[in-house]
């Protein structure tokens, strides 16, 4: 299966990178090359769509954690969202879950109130 990654802007003007098919070795690259992208145009919030992702090896959690330590020096935040099967299995025994969890009945990750 082939990879890509879409960017699309949310409703509320935060950016969005949707991933489609593996993301592995191979593919890492061009995850970081897009959140760099983004980053260097000055994103500092960044939700990553993994509803279409299939796999997620160490190498493309990797590629997150990465986007998440820059978005978070640069005073930003990096979230993920829609992974099931084995992708959200990574994410939780990795512990990502938890943590980058971006979740839409909660406070905005940027919101003063969160605590």
């Amino acid at each position: 299966m082939t990879f890509s990654v879409t960017y699309a802007e949310r409703d509320d003007g935060q950016a969005c990178l949707r991933l489609a098919g593996e993301l592995d070795m191979s593919t890492a690259p061009e995850l970081t090359a897009a959140i760099d992208r983004l980053a260097g145009a000055g994103e500092r919030h960044l939700l990553i769509d993994l509803t279409e992702l299939t796999f997620c090896d160490s190498t493309g959690i990797a590629a997150i954690v990465r986007g998440d330590n820059r978005a978070a020096a640069e005073g930003g935040w990096l979230r993920v969202t829609g992974a099931s099967g084995r992708v959200a299995r990574v994410l939780q025994v990795t512990g990502l879950a938890d943590v980058l969890a971006y979740r839409a009945d909660t406070p905005h990750p940027a919101s003063p109130s969160r605590p």
